[in-house]
């Protein structure tokens, strides 16, 4: 056994006990307490050189990653997002009857209407026929890049379209 591995063992055996017990003030989950002690023993193998038992205790060394470790794991836990267990709320939810896409539709075929008749062309064999650019070039007879320039004018056109019919998203 090395002399890294016998530190920290040493710390294990010394430590190990009361930073479960830190960890457990803040997690109930017993399990999740072991694992935040075996990750802080193992950030704290990686950086052995930092700990020096003869420059004093190398407790808060190892409660100060603990810490970290449990302050990454919660501000994780509040990016997820929350599921609902409430069937009456999951219930209440409108059902999806195509209505809300019927009207979508409605609303893009009449902005699309308020285009110019180069710029539908090119919206059209883009996005609903799924022509790449070079196809949508070689079906019009234009160049590529009239076609990129189109696209992107009548995209920031349909948008203002859509915001002036009070579509807002």
């Amino acid at each position: 056994m090395t002399a890294n591995e016998q530190l920290l063992r040493a710390m294990y055996e010394e430590y190990g006990g009361m930073l479960i017990a830190f960890v457990l003030r803040y997690t109930a989950d017993r399990q999740r307490a072991e694992d935040v002690v075996q990750e802080t023993l193992l950030r704290a193998w990686r950086n052995l050189d930092s700990i020096d038992p003869d420059r004093g205790d190398p407790r808060s060394y190892l409660f100060s990653i603990a810490r970290n470790i449990l302050i990454d794991d919660w501000r994780a836990d509040q990016r997820r997002p929350r599921f609902v267990r409430d069937d009456g709320a999951v219930e209440s939810l409108p059902a999806a009857d195509g209505l809300d896409r019927m009207l979508d539709g409605w609303l893009v075929g009449e902005a699309l209407q308020r285009l110019s008749t180069q710029h539908r062309t090119v919206v059209v064999a883009l996005y609903f026929q799924g022509l790449s650019v070079a196809e949508t070039a070689e079906q019009l007879g234009i160049p590529r890049g009239t076609v990129k320039s189109r696209a992107y004018y009548a995209v920031r056109s349909l948008r203002m379209t859509l915001e002036e019919m009070g579509v807002v998203r």
